[in-house]
């Protein structure tokens, strides 16, 4: 059945067609892809995924035989480069309709009623430069996990080698291991404190994430049930906002960066058993480990790389998309651009030196799932090639697609018609339209060359640590990361604006075909007015982020009397509370806050630091660490802290998204206006009224006001 499909599919890809029958063939296919839309069920996507293969294909195809210029060698460069982008792009977008085809949504396993049953666990918090406020909430929250306290370990492993560490770890009952050097980063690290350790599993959290009390009950069902396990992953949650999401104000109302890979990649990479390990939020099997000689230091993604030894020596790996942790997400986007340049190097030199499609122990399926996440990090030249393409023909009058306007018109836009509604359908909940485009043109620049450079030479480049935890006093503008959106951006406006001079002073004939080019260059002004605005850096002062909380607790008052309260927020030195009714706190007033975990009660003591009708905001101060401990077992540890990452978003609309996406590139010129250095403030302020004056001029649609005096 299969070769009979593909033998069907190559003969609609390769068949010629002409203008009209493709236009009939195209529109046959939206209208199948469009009637589809709303059916729910894995069929319909399966039916969409395919037309839009085959469309996608039929297009390349299209592309290679007709419209390469072979008597221009500039426009037949240019084209050349602008195809081999094109294929770049199919290639990934066939390898990710194949990764997320079926997604596994594993659950988990219980555990057996017999504690005696269960391993031992050692849980590694590893730490170089982060400060003691960071790790110490993810210390007293990995003691409090719901384990045998005689088969759990708790190890700080300071690379720092901090004496407050050492004394931080001493007072609360941990391990805290050191190494006489800080040689291959962390994986060397934690290889470091294999010697010391020797608990049957490892579960590992960077010093930022807190963990659930259920997240070794949560994962460790799946080791018990089939021995060949040597790897179960969780989704990295983050509670504070990335800089996407704080610069551009829209926290927890577009799905972030990350969302797409561990809300739906990493479940398609578990139906194929090619889980990533992901360097936190995991639990490793020390067997296994030691059978493949450790964690995997020759890259600077010691954890991709540890999975697939793994999985190479024949061992399963398991995804449970339960967040059962969460942490801070990257301070700036300067920051945030440094980690994804570590992990597109860190692909780049597994790709080098282990290549997955080369070797022995993998299935194709999982061949293919590695190749398309390196795929993803050689997305830099591509999608610069994207954003200047349209100018070749506008400056050069270079014909990169050399065909008529209405061939190009009719090959490519309802091509791109179907794979964004195919896109939207699977990606829905966890990547809205146009949105990936935004985060690529913003990394784009900066992961080219250290994938250039790992690809020639895989040994350059050392491990860098991200720097959480950090705050911004004031709004800026970095002009020195976004230079090169910059760049783009100016060299596509001036496109548009040599365009309208060809246009009106130029060849007739071209018209047709400098419009899509100049309409693509437009497009390209948004998605880049969109990376400019993630760089202006929004303020950050907060020292403690706020979580958003919806649970009961209680309040006593100085005259003794309880209060039952619901939980709106916290952070870890105060709480957001809501009464039933009004109350009679005031500011500086002190109370006692009353919280469960299970049967046991906690009381804690806070000090009203504002009232607002029926909310009350808590501080909490001077609390020991036990009382620390309690606070964030009732708080941060809760079993269904983070349950809700997925619920606040609705399903992609992809007309909703653009309209975002345009609100978002007007904010980004608008911020450089704003921004701008003062010398050119003056020429700016001159400029912004003198546009308001032309625009007094254009008539305005009357207010109708009914009267009924």
């Amino acid at each position: 059945m299969i070769a009979f499909i593909l033998f069907l599919l190559t003969i609609f890809i390769t068949i010629p067609f002409s203008l009209e029958a493709q236009a009939i063939f195209i529109s046959f296919i939206l209208l199948v892809a469009y009637s589809l839309k709303r059916i729910k069920g894995q069929m319909a996507t399966i039916v969409m995924i395919t037309l839009s293969v085959t469309t996608s294909s039929r297009y390349l195809w299209w592309r290679y035989t007709e419209t390469l210029n072979w008597d221009d060698p500039l426009a037949l460069a240019l084209g050349a480069g602008l195809l081999l982008a094109e294929t770049y792009a199919w290639l990934v977008l066939i390898l990710g309709f194949f990764q997320t085809i079926n997604p596994l949504e594993r659950k988990p396993i219980p555990l057996p009623r017999n504690t005696d049953l269960w391993p031992t666990v050692d849980v590694y918090i590893p730490t170089y430069n982060e400060p003691l406020s960071v790790v110490k909430p993810t210390t007293l929250a990995a003691l409090s996990i719901d384990w045998p306290e005689d088969k759990l370990n708790v190890y700080i492993l300071d690379d720092g080698k901090r004496p407050e560490f050492a004394d931080f770890a001493k007072e609360v009952g941990v391990g805290y291991l050191t190494r006489p050097d800080n040689n291959h980063a962390k994986a060397g690290n934690m290889n470091s404190a294999m010697r010391y350790t020797h608990g049957e599993y490892i579960a590992i959290f960077d010093c930022d994430h807190v963990p659930a009390r259920s997240f070794l009950q949560t994962t460790m069902g799946q080791f018990l049930k089939d021995s060949k396990v040597c790897l179960v992953q969780t989704p990295h949650h983050f509670f504070s906002a990335d800089p996407f999401e704080r610069n551009l104000n829209n926290h927890s109302q577009i799905p972030n960066e990350n969302m797409l890979f561990y809300g739906l990649i990493q479940d398609g990479n578990d139906m194929w058993d090619a889980t990533f390990f992901c360097g936190s939020c995991a639990v490793l099997k020390r067997e296994a480990l030691d059978n493949i000689g450790g964690f995997a230091f020759e890259t600077v993604t010691e954890d991709a790389h540890t999975a697939l030894r793994m999985q190479r020596a024949g061992y399963k790996t398991a995804y449970i998309n339960i967040p059962q942790a969460a942490g801070l997400a990257t301070d700036s986007l300067s920051a945030h651009i440094g980690q994804r340049i570590r992990w597109a190097r860190g692909m780049a030199q597994i790709f080098r030196l282990d290549n997955p499609l080369m070797g022995k122990g993998l299935s194709i399926p999982q061949r293919l799932c590695y190749i398309n996440a390196m795929l993803h990090f050689l997305s830099g030249i591509p999608r610069i090639v994207f954003l200047t393409a349209p100018l070749a023909l506008i400056y050069f009058n270079a014909y990169i697609i050399y065909a008529p306007f209405l061939a190009i018109f009719i090959y490519v836009v309802p091509t791109l018609i179907q794979i964004k509604a195919t896109n939207s359908r699977i990606q829905g909940k966890y990547r809205y339209s146009f949105w990936g485009e935004v985060y690529e043109s913003v990394l784009a620049w900066y992961i080219l060359k250290p994938t250039t450079v790992a690809l020639f030479n895989p040994n350059k480049g050392k491990f860098n640590v991200t720097e959480k935890g950090g705050l911004n006093d004031e709004e800026h503008y970095d002009w020195g990361i976004s230079k090169p959106y910059l760049i783009l951006l100016a060299i596509n406006l001036l496109g548009i604006v040599f365009g309208v001079l060809r246009l009106i002073f130029g060849d007739p004939s071209q018209i047709g075909v400098l419009v899509i080019s100049m309409g693509w260059a437009l497009y390209n002004m948004i998605i880049l007015g969109a990376a400019v605005a993630v760089a202006a850096e929004a303020r950050q002062v907060r020292h403690s982020h706020r979580i958003k909380a919806n649970f009961p607790a209680g309040i006593r008052l100085a005259n003794g009397h309880t209060l039952k309260v619901r939980i709106t927020d916290y952070s870890d030195n105060g709480v957001g509370i809501e009464t039933e009714h009004a109350h009679l706190c005031r500011v500086n007033d002190k109370i006692e806050l009353l919280m469960s975990r299970g049967d046991k009660q906690f009381s804690f003591t806070t000090h009203v630091c504002n009232t607002r009708n029926k909310q009350i905001g808590l501080t909490l101060k001077d609390l020991s660490l036990e009382k620390q401990r309690a606070f964030i077992q009732c708080t941060f540890s809760r079993a269904d802290a983070w349950l809700d990452w997925q619920n606040n978003f609705r399903h992609d609309r992809p007309s909703y998204s653009f309209k975002e996406v345009q609100k978002t590139s007007l904010r980004g010129f608008s911020n450089l206006l704003f921004h701008a250095p003062r010398p050119l403030q003056p020429t700016i302020k001159l400029l912004t009224r003198l546009v308001m004056y032309i625009n007094s001029f254009i008539p305005k649609k009357p207010i109708v006001q009914n009267n009924y005096d």
